[in-house]
């Protein structure tokens, strides 16, 4: 037999899904801010291994000369990135999900468990739970990443009028490195989603579209009906 579990409530489901398109166009947009400096790479001295992007880049999104729009549009989505991030974290406080979501003194542990099986370097299944060590670690350090981003882009927005505030992130060069970095993490964190979702297969989907998910469940023992709740069930 197989049973409906209740997995993400109903204002985690519209966080989660309302965030994504607006950080994608964030990202969007900051590259179109980013196109008229565009001074970091990865290399020393004179010589660059990669840089923060190749002209070929900029052609094939059509990012270059688009700054004005670029600039109107972030600032736009800003104010919804900073409501739909404090909601969030307004409810997970709220509502007690914060007990699911932050780590424990067993999720670097879990973390390391989950890496080295999706690596194949492990047999053993990792736990079944809610949210496993790296989800815990990943989706903390997103909510910090997002507090970073706006703290680090309003210090670049309006340097002189929160001057305290880019002084303490090291002044307004080291600010916009620093905002840089964290748009490469999301960037990062949205690639390793998504395959990590395409792993988990439709089910694990399922649960953040419609909030449930089905699993198997064990029939009832010889001597009697297993104790608890009964839970809807379908058929196998």
């Amino acid at each position: 037999m197989k049973r409906l579990v209740e997995k993400h409530p109903l204002a985690i489901r519209w966080f989660h899904w309302l965030n994504f398109p607006i950080l994608a166009l964030m990202i969007w947009s900051g590259m179109l801010i980013y196109w008229a400096n565009d001074v970091y790479r990865i290399g020393w001295g004179r010589t660059t291994l990669f840089k923060f992007f190749p002209e070929s880049f900029y052609k094939a999104f059509n990012i270059s000369q688009r700054l004005a729009q670029g600039m109107n549009w972030h600032f736009t989505l800003m104010w919804l990135f900073i409501i739909n991030g404090v909601l969030y974290v307004g409810y997970t406080l709220v509502s007690g999900e914060w007990r699911h979501l932050l780590p424990d003194r067993n999720s670097l542990r879990e973390a390391i468990q989950v890496t080295l099986h999706d690596l194949g370097l492990r047999k053993g299944e990792p736990p079944v739970v809610k949210y496993n060590g790296a989800q815990k670690i990943a989706y903390t350090a997103v909510v910090l990443m997002g507090a970073g981003s706006l703290l680090t882009g309003l210090a670049i927005y309006k340097p002189t009028q929160l001057a305290w505030l880019t002084g303490l992130l090291g002044g307004y060069e080291w600010a916009r490195a620093e905002h840089f970095i964290l748009t490469m993490g999301y960037v990062g964190f949205f690639l390793v989603h998504v395959a990590q979702v395409v792993r988990a297969g439709w089910n694990n989907f399922r649960s953040m579209v419609a909030g449930f998910e089905i699993v198997n469940a064990p029939g009832p023992a010889a001597d009697g009906p297993a104790p608890g709740p009964a839970a809807p069930t379908l058929p196998a």
